[in-house]
C-alpha cells in the first residue's frame, strides 16, 4: 500500500494531488495552516479513516518535522514526499513593504521545500532499495525566467528546480528519486485571480493525474502540460536582447498591498 505526505495540501494542486493518490488505495498524510479545511477534505476521500492530518505552517520546522515523524510512525515506510506549499503574490523589490513579503514568499516556497525532505530522506535511505521512494518538488514555468512583477514567485520557483537537481545528483544511487514538477497555468485559486491571458489553462484534474504518471516513473523533470513545456525550452534559448522588450509589457500579478 503506497503511503504519501503532501505539504499544501488543503486547496488547490495540493488537494487535487490527494484525491487522485486516494482513489488509488494510497494512505496520505495532509499537511496545512487550516486543521478545518484539512478535516473537509480527509472525509471528502475515499478510505478517510486512513488519513492523517497536519495542521502545521510549513515555516514552522521544529513542527513540520514532527508532523513527518508522526505520519512515519504512524504508517511505516513513507513512498512519495511531495513540497507543495507555496505562495503566489507579486512583489517589487523597490517597495520596502515588500520586504517581508520576499521572505514569507521563499521561506514557504524554497525553504520549507527542503526542511519537507531533511525530515524524511535519512529514514528513506534504509528502505529504499526495497521500496519505490519519491521525493517531488513542485517547481513552476514562472522558474524557468523571471517574471515582471513576480520577483519573489520567480526567485523562488527557479530556486526550487535547482535545489531539487541538486538533491537529484546527490541522492542518486541511494534508491531515492527526486522529481521535479514544474506546472504551467493550472485552474486552482492561486490562478483565479491573475489579470491577464493564461495560456494553456489546465483543469487541476487533469494536471494531477499527469503529476502522478511522471511521479510514478521516477522522472527528473516534467512541465505540465506538455504545452508549456515546449514554451518553457523556448524562453530557457530566447536572448535577453529579445525576452527583456517583451516580457517588460507584460501584465504584472497584483501586489500584496494592492490585492
Amino acid at each position: 500500500m503506497k503511503t504519501v505526505f503532501i505539504t499544501g495540501a488543503s486547496s488547490g494542486i495540493g488537494a487535487a494531488l490527494a484525491l487522485a493518490y486516494a482513489e488509488q488505495g494510497a494512505v496520505l498524510g495532509l499537511l496545512a495552516r487550516r486543521r478545518d479545511v484539512l478535516e473537509e477534505l480527509r472525509l471528502s476521500l475515499p478510505n478517510a479513516d486512513r488519513h492523517h492530518i497536519y495542521a502545521v505552517d510549513v515555516t514552522d520546522h521544529a513542527a513540520l518535522a514532527n508532523a513527518a515523524k508522526e505520519f512515519m510512525a504512524a504508517v511505516g515506510e513513507v513512498n512519495v514526499v511531495i513540497a507543495n506549499a507555496g505562495i503566489s503574490v507579486g512583489t517589487l523589490s523597490e517597495h520596502a513593504e515588500d520586504l517581508p513579503i520576499f521572505d514569507r514568499v521563499l521561506q514557504t516556497n524554497l525553504i520549507a521545500t527542503v526542511a519537507t525532505f531533511s525530515a524524511f530522506i535519512n529514514p528513506m535511505k534504509t528502505y529504499a532499495g526495497r521500496s519505490d521512494c519519491r521525493l517531488v518538488g513542485i517547481g513552476s514555468v514562472a522558474g524557468v525566467r523571471g517574471l515582471p512583477g513576480a520577483e519573489a514567485y520567480s526567485a523562488s520557483k527557479a530556486a526550487v528546480i535547482s535545489y531539487c537537481e541538486s538533491l537529484r545528483v546527490e541522492l542518486r544511487g541511494t534508491g531515492i528519486r527526486v522529481v521535479t514538477i514544474a506546472p504551467g497555468y493550472i485552474d486552482t485559486p492561486m490562478t483565479r485571480d491573475n489579470p491577464y491571458p493564461m495560456p494553456f489553462l489546465m483543469p487541476v484534474r487533469r494536471f494531477s493525474v499527469a503529476a502522478l504518471k511522471a511521479i510514478a516513473g521516477g522522472e527528473s523533470y516534467r512541465v505540465i502540460p506538455w504545452q508549456m513545456g515546449i514554451v518553457a525550452k523556448i524562453l530557457r534559448i530566447l536572448p535577453n536582447w529579445l525576452y527583456d522588450p517583451v516580457f517588460a509589457r507584460a501584465r504584472r500579478k497584483p501586489r500584496a498591498n494592492n490585492m
